[in-house]
């Protein structure tokens, strides 16, 4: 038996330099229930690492039901089959397997990481979990309890107030403007059938996206993508997201705060997944805002007028347009030149684009850093989801680093002045004075 800590010191001790140094074969095909397979063969470890991704992020919630969407992703894990959370919990713990999991406004995942030896077992539980979740309802009174105290400490900081206050701005009564975590009165009200509703109408498997790597063949990993999408609800293919509505004038908002530092968030509606705006604006926000202290953000910012100790700037695509987000604090009487920097950098960088100078520079360290994007299985795992949830090339991890190198000074420029407009900015000030 191999419990926890030995099997992390097992991965340490194996550095997978296949996945890094050569191409990524991925394979694919769909259960007979409708679910989507993607699998890679790697038998550099004995080990398994599964991802069951479904569409049922927050952007599933209603303003009247926010919150069902994590509640229920997180309840799945805390008791199912007849077995309690501490039962659940054991039995990984016993057989040195890792549940864990994840959701954002598009999906909601499950992974397991499991030894090969012990992948029946695990299996069987991890199953469980997504076909049989009880939901209890003396757990459900207690989480809620812990998820308002949450929401309540939240909402004292200002880090929360303001990421919180930006996406309500900035994607007005589209869902996601919705918070993870819900609202107080929703968690409040919210009830053991809406989990059951949400669970049966979301985790069908016509919508459910498979992904697998690891210690086994393709025919064992058939096998396990049938057992697995064979007990998932048989409820039709979820619907698309509504698309994002553009906004078409300016907003700034300021919220008073005791922060010692004001905390500054702006940006616009970004992209989709699978743009083909997608490597332009990658790259030319690694040079904008992406790079660190290379960036032109930093420069000007920070290096010439020490505004700020850090800013940044990134692109989030998602189903549909995802926030193009820019952030920084500052001292809070120097809050408005700071967003006046800001501005006026973003401003000059899209009108003129960017030099060679710093394209070389960005491409370099782009495709240099890529293999280390992919230098594990739970890396590439990560990787076989995205691709298979969004339904992006097959040969996306082997086109990255080509897809990078093409781009140029002039892509970058255009691709910002169609996408991103200074002018119709969102901007939230939290602890202005």
């Amino acid at each position: 038996m191999m419990n926890v800590p030995k099997l992390f010191v097992l991965i340490a001790a194996v550095i997978i330099s296949t996945a890094a140094n050569a191409a990524v074969k991925i394979n694919h095909w769909q259960t007979t229930a409708g679910s989507d397979v993607y699998f890679v063969e790697n038998h550099d470890l004995p080990i398994i690492d599964m991802a069951v991704n479904f569409p049922a992020g927050s952007a599933r919630d209603t303003k009247l039901s926010s919150g069902v969407a994590g509640v229920t992703r997180y309840m799945m894990t805390l008791g199912a089959a007849g077995m309690s959370e501490e039962v659940i919990t054991n039995k990984f713990a016993d057989i040195g397997a890792v549940l864990g999991g994840e959701l954002d406004s598009d999906r909601a995942a499950f992974k397991l990481r499991t030894l090969t030896s012990e992948s029946a077992k695990a299996l069987e539980t991890f199953n469980a979990i997504l076909h049989k979740p009880d939901f209890p309802q003396t757990v459900l009174d207690r989480e809620k309890v812990r998820i308002i105290a949450g929401i309540n400490e939240a909402a004292t900081q200002p880090e929360s107030i303001s990421s919180k206050a930006f996406m309500k701005a900035l994607y007005g009564a589209h869902p996601y403007s919705l918070e993870e975590s819900g609202e107080v009165d929703t968690i409040a009200a919210m009830k053991r059938d809406d989990l059951v509703a949400f669970y049966n109408q979301y985790y069908s498997a016509k919508s459910a996206v498979i992904a697998l790597i690891g210690d086994m063949t393709e025919t064992q990993a058939r096998a396990i993508a049938e057992s697995t999408s064979a007990g998932l609800p048989q409820a039709p293919a979820v619907q698309k997201i509504a698309e994002v509505t553009l906004p078409t004038t300016a907003s700034n908002q300021s919220i008073s705060h005791p922060a010692t530092q004001a905390h500054i968030l702006l940006g616009y509606p970004g992209i989709k997944r699978g743009d083909t705006d997608y490597f332009p604006l990658y790259v030319g926000n690694y040079i904008l805002g992406g790079g660190g202290f290379v960036s032109r953000l930093t420069e000007e910012v920070r290096e010439k007028r020490g505004l700020v100790y850090s800013v940044y700037s990134y692109f989030m695509p998602m189903a549909e347009l995802g926030p193009f987000q820019i952030g920084l604090q500052t001292k809070k009487d120097q809050a408005g030149e700071a967003l006046k920097v800001v501005n006026a950098t973003v401003a000059k960088y899209i009108q003129g684009g960017p030099t060679e100078k710093e394209l070389k520079a960005a491409k370099d360290n782009i495709i240099g850093g890529f293999p280390m994007r992919i230098d594990s299985n739970g890396k590439i795992l990560d990787y076989l989801s995205v691709i298979g949830f969004y339904k992006l090339p097959m040969t996306y991890l082997d086109d990255f680093n080509k897809s990078v190198a093409k781009v140029t000074t002039k892509q970058i420029k255009e691709a910002f002045q169609r996408r991103i407009k200074p002018e119709n900015f969102v901007s939230v000030t939290v602890g202005a004075q």
